[in-house]
């Protein structure tokens, strides 16, 4: 079954930066497209980053723009999200997320805190 395992996150202070992992099984990891997602409390979840299989072309949303970067390696069935110049807007906890269903398939989640 697909099995998708975040990690990485933490508690930093503004401007510093992160690196959250994603191991992805149960699929064929380089085919698929692979996403990040974020869910602050009272907010609904949104996308942040993704990156599509072959090519690796990259799209994010505005809010990360320039700050963040999502990557892959399909030697280790691993996305990476690196978070640079993070800010206290950025608190949330993120998500990867794989398609194959109605929604796509969701980690457990990691917690990110930006806060002096």
């Amino acid at each position: 079954q697909v099995q998708l395992v975040e990690s990485g996150g933490g508690l930093v202070q503004p401007g510093g930066s992160l690196r959250l992992s994603c191991v992805a099984s149960g699929f064929t990891f380089r085919s698929s497209m692979m996403s990040w997602h974020r869910q602050a409390p009272g907010k609904e979840r949104e996308l942040v980053a993704i990156i599509f299989s072959a090519e690796g072309r990259t799209n994010y949303a505005d809010s990360v723009k320039g700050r963040f970067i999502i990557s892959r390696d399909n030697a280790k069935n691993t996305v990476y999200l690196q978070m640079n110049s993070l800010k206290p807007e950025d608190t949330a906890v993120y998500y990867c997320n794989a398609p194959g269903r109605p929604g796509g398939y969701w980690g457990q989640g990691t917690q990110v805190t930006v806060s002096s």
